[in-house]
């Protein structure tokens, strides 16, 4: 689905469908500098999830928020993966965000994959390298 392929009343739908799945359809009118950063992540996702797609990327979402806001956009990310099925990739040095979504984790040192597994596995690892991730 493309969307010079939609008719404007269907992309207003897909616009508003979006935005309630990310708990902003009433900043609709707003403009940019209007929004938080917890709702420009918002934002962000929603213009990620309009097409529905099987796979979406995160860089850091949780940076630079307050732990609450950081917490909702955590559960939002969770949220989205069940209700659109869709796999995420996220790269993040946020261990809680890591603990709360993570299937399976994979640690980079010095750009190489040092380690992979589970959440619980890396996390009991007795391995020193990998235990600093977890400090």
């Amino acid at each position: 689905m493309r969307k010079q392929y939609l008719s404007q009343e269907k992309k207003d739908e897909l616009v508003h469908q979006a935005l309630e799945s990310v708990g902003l359809l009433e900043t609709l009118a707003l403009m940019p500098n209007e929004l938080s950063g917890g709702m420009k992540r918002r934002v962000a996702l929603a213009r990620a999830i309009i097409l529905h797609p099987k796979i979406i990327i995160y860089d850091e979402p949780t940076t630079g928020l307050d732990p609450i806001t950081a917490k909702e956009i955590i559960q939002l990310m969770r949220d989205i993966q069940k209700i659109y099925g869709s796999s995420a990739l996220i790269i993040t040095h946020d261990v809680d965000c890591s603990r709360v979504i993570a299937d399976r984790m994979i640690l980079l040192i010095d750009g190489i994959n040092y380690a992979e597994g589970t959440f619980r596995e890396l996390s009991s690892s007795e391995d020193p390298r990998i235990q600093a991730f977890f400090k």
